[in-house]
């Protein structure tokens, strides 16, 4: 889930593996309460139009992926690496984050339930995600990329509008999972044939328009183009703002107005993140989830799996955290403590790991 297609080694900012790792360490937090029953509002996404600190997540994630992809391909092919190669490389690491999400999904299934198991899920998404982002940063110019995101949000807005709804099931994206995968999707159901996935097949399109706005930030980055960043993260904003009074922003169908409003955060954050630590050197905090991000996000999956299918992880959390906490501070904050050791955890395993020099990645 990191950088740019493997090969020689290239420059690296801190800045970026800070900012990929806070949104990684966001990802476990907000994904392993202790009770789902119990969880403060702006930990939980927004049930559909809207956004939440918790929507900023997933496509911040995305939009760092396409900087690392400008960081690790531009100087390659600045140096005449061979386009070929470059190809084979960004597709074969892109099959194998789709192949390692599918396998997660499996073995979740195997362990759990059959109803874990889906085609689609957020490492799909992001191999999907990390192919387009790559083959346009090799085979196409600014110009071009700029044009194929504004295609992409456009046309999906075109889509849905065709489509009659942006509601829940009736919407066009929803219909068209429903179709094809049936009770594969994340959610369906049975007695109505209504299916949803927030990692569906058609709100797969703009996501990969959040990719390309990374690559683009990405150059901007690479240049020292802070004020670019700066200017582009708020017409982002002013602009997914607008769009909003018409398409809502909404995270299950990744509107193109959410896009445009998440993008925006997240450039802004990669600008604040890169005066303080490439230029001023403040403490590059989450980089070391950051540059293992694939072993903390699948790990710490395989961690849950495991707890959920031994039954331990219930008790976990009502021995060490509810039942002394709750009496006390109420029903939330143990909810959050236990997310917030989750974290920790994962945290002094990266933090080994970085000591030790090792990379896990695939």
């Amino acid at each position: 889930m990191q950088g740019g297609a493997s090969g020689a080694a290239v420059p690296r900012f801190a800045s970026v593996d800070a900012l990929r790792g806070i949104t990684v360490a966001a990802m476990l937090l907000v994904n392993n309460p202790g009770s789902w029953d119990f969880v403060y509002a702006p930990l939980e996404h927004a049930p559909w139009h809207g956004c939440t600190p918790t929507d900023l997540i997933f496509p911040a994630f995305l939009f760092v992926m396409g900087v690392s992809v400008t960081l690790g391909l531009a100087p390659r092919l600045e140096r005449g690496a061979d386009r070929a190669r470059l190809r084979r490389e960004v597709l074969l690491r892109a099959a194998r984050i789709v192949g390692l999400g599918l396998l997660l999904h499996l073995i979740a299934w195997l362990a759990l339930d059959r109803e874990y198991f889906r085609p689609w899920g957020v490492l799909q998404r992001i191999g999907v995600c990390f192919a387009a982002a790559g083959l346009l940063a090799i085979h196409a110019r600014a110009r071009t990329q700029w044009c194929v995101l504004a295609a992409l949000l456009l046309g999906y807005w075109a889509l849905l509008a065709a489509g009659g709804s942006y509601e829940p099931w009736t919407n066009l994206a929803s219909r068209l999972d429903a179709a094809l995968w049936g009770p594969h999707n994340y959610r369906f159901d049975a007695a109505s044939g209504h299916g949803h996935d927030p990692e569906g097949l058609l709100s797969t399109l703009p996501a990969i328009a959040t990719a390309l706005l990374g690559v683009r930030a990405g150059a901007w980055l690479r240049e020292g183009r802070l004020g670019a960043l700066l200017l582009g993260g708020a017409a982002a904003l002013a602009l997914g703002a607008a769009w909003a009074l018409v398409f809502p922003l909404n995270k299950n169908l990744w509107t193109s107005s959410y896009v445009l409003w998440t993008g925006g955060w997240t450039m802004l954050a990669l600008a604040a993140c890169h005066v303080a630590i490439d230029r001023r050197g403040w403490p590059a905090l989450g980089r070391r989830f950051g540059v293992n991000a694939i072993a903390a996000f699948a790990g710490s999956a395989l961690m849950v799996y495991l707890l959920l299918a031994m039954g331990w992880w219930e008790p976990a959390y009502r021995l060490g955290f509810a039942q002394w906490m709750t009496p006390r501070w109420g029903p939330y904050l143990p909810s959050l403590a236990f997310a917030l050791a989750f974290v920790a955890l994962w945290w002094g395993i990266v933090y080994g790991m970085d000591r030790r020099g090792w990379r896990l990645r695939i």
